[in-house]
């Protein structure tokens, strides 16, 4: 409890020092380092509603965003002196020699990450206490004043290469506050120091695919607030790594709110460029100390990107959903949590409820004292792989016929069950609803379905319904609002060989790329 209130309190003085003063520049941000000039649009005072509507419809990602999106399921590895100090933050006093993971294995971290189906590790190269996992030359507050490797090793470089040989994204996390330096606080200078940490870690381990920033902020030991200089920050990763996203004080990913790994229900990627102001994304967080904390529940704002909040934005852009929870109830490792860890059933719950509805998840491992990812975690991680892998192991619309109500001259229904998402299907132009049927060739128990939208042309579906051939007629089994990249729903298990998709609402003739039927292993209502 102790350990969540702690954490809780240092991330509400981060948002007082940091992501306030950050929002004021943030939305300049959104575009001047935008990755291309068609995930954002101006929208004209004298637009009509409709063609307000129909530049939301057809705004599309970046391809890094896309790219990004497409990874699903990633990790965060909060590893680091904390590990050895059992706290979650430190005030940058930390000896370097309590860092000593002699058991450390890069190799391992991520076999049980791939195992687990992600696609993408983040490490904490440099937490809030300034010690950093690499052999800076900036610094000599880092694993090379450490025991480890008698100070010749370097944390980045074997997880960098243990992820390129094992076919795994590698992205690094780089915390602004800094409470060891010296030149904390004497913000023209610290922010060259800033960049010059981060140019070192773009430049010496390979390709990076995310980077990943927070806004904490405190003062320095001169008593001045840091200022943050963060068009600098940007240019130097577009610069040295332009394919990396940057999130989530950046403008390419979002974060979604809360911490509890339950995303919206209703979750647009087109939102208002007043959302890239990281204040707005913060409001909806925990502000107070309280040990419902990291418990699913919805702390964010539920209407972020309707019509509603549309036509009254003057830009809207591309910025979708990451939503970041951690296997245990710390961000750190804590021998006190061993027990505590998130079962395979809770985890699989956390994924319908992010990847499920429109966002990348990001779940932190954290590492133990011994530099191993506990067997705990192990096994919870293959726990849930395994529930994953039953019940993605049949598509019961594979080999379906597929008829709809309308299509668009050229694009073929059998693209929806064709297992791949460049291909879909579209109706016709000025249609903003439809309906999709799949015939089965035999009666199937299902209970999840999956949708996809096909994102290239832009998220645009606002309300559907799904029915169920049972006892002669048309039964409502589940409904839903936005889809976007994917939407997973659970439902109570029904046994047909019809199922009908009817699209209620679109921003513009709806599209899909994808449709899955599958039968889960675990019981649920």
């Amino acid at each position: 409890m102790a350990l969540v209130s702690e954490r809780i309190m240092m991330r509400v003085k981060a948002f007082r020092y940091g992501i306030l003063q950050a929002s004021m520049i943030a939305l300049v941000m959104a575009f001047s380092y935008a990755a291309s000039a068609d995930n954002f649009i101006m929208i004209d005072p004298n637009d009509s509603e409709a063609e307000i509507i129909s530049k939301a419809a057809n705004l599309s990602p970046s391809k890094q965003q896309y790219d990004w999106q497409r990874l699903e399921f990633t990790a965060f590895i909060h590893f680091t002196i904390n590990t050895f100090t059992d706290k979650e933050w430190g005030d940058g006093t930390e000896d370097p020699v309590l860092f000593n993971p002699t058991e450390f294995d890069a190799r391992q971290w991520v076999r049980v990450l791939k195992n687990a189906g992600m696609k993408l590790l983040i490490l904490t190269t440099k937490h809030h206490d300034g010690f950093c996992l690499w052999p800076s030359a900036l610094t000599d507050h880092s694993v090379k004043s450490s025991p480890w490797k008698n100070g010749e090793g370097d944390i980045v470089r074997e997880v960098a290469d243990a992820c390129r040989e094992e076919g795994l994204k590698f992205g690094v996390y780089l915390s602004p506050w800094d409470r060891h330096e010296r030149c904390y606080g004497d913000s023209p200078r610290y922010n060259e120091y800033f960049k010059a940490q981060l140019t070192e870690l773009l430049t010496n381990y390979g390709d990076i695919a995310e980077v990943w920033f927070d806004g904490a902020m405190g003062e320095g030991p001169n008593g001045k607030q840091q200022v943050y200089d963060w068009p600098g920050y940007y240019s130097v990763i577009r610069s040295l790594m332009p394919e990396a996203v940057i999130a989530i004080m950046g403008p390419d990913v979002r974060w979604v709110g809360t911490e509890s790994g339950y995303g919206r229900t209703t979750e647009w990627s087109v939102v208002p460029v007043e959302m890239s102001a990281q204040d707005k994304i913060a409001a909806g967080s925990q502000q107070t100390e309280s040990p419902e904390a990291f418990r699913p529940k919805d702390l964010m704002d539920k209407d972020i990107g309707s019509r509603e909040k549309i036509l009254v934005a003057d830009r809207l852009i591309w910025y979708p959903s990451e939503v970041d929870v951690s296997i245990r109830p710390g961000w750190f490792y804590h021998r006190g949590q061993d027990a505590q860890v998130k079962t395979p059933e809770k985890l699989v719950d956390i994924y319908f409820s992010s990847v499920g509805r429109n966002s990348l998840l990001l779940l932190n491992i954290p590492p133990d004292t011994r530099g191993l990812i506990h067997e705990n975690d192990v096994k919870s991680l293959e726990g849930m792989r395994s529930i994953l892998n039953d019940m993605y192991d049949v598509n019961h619309a594979n080999g379906a016929k597929i008829t709809a109500t309308s299509t668009l001259e050229g694009k073929n229904t059998r693209a929806v069950c064709d297992g791949v998402n460049d291909t879909f299907w579209i109706a016709d132009e000025g249609t903003e609803s439809a309906t999709l049927e799949l015939a089965l060739a035999v009666k199937r128990n299902i209970d999840v379905i999956m949708l996809q939208e096909n994102i290239l042309l832009g998220q645009r579906v606002e309300a559907f319904e799904v029915d169920a051939w049972i006892d002669g007629e048309w039964v409502r089994v589940t409904e839903g609002t936005t889809i976007g990249y994917k939407r997973l729903i659970r439902f109570k298990e029904i046994s047909t060989d019809r199922i009908r998709v009817r699209i209620l609402k679109s921003r513009t003739n709806p599209t899909i790329a994808e449709i899955g039927l599958y039968d889960s292993p675990l019981e649920h209502e």
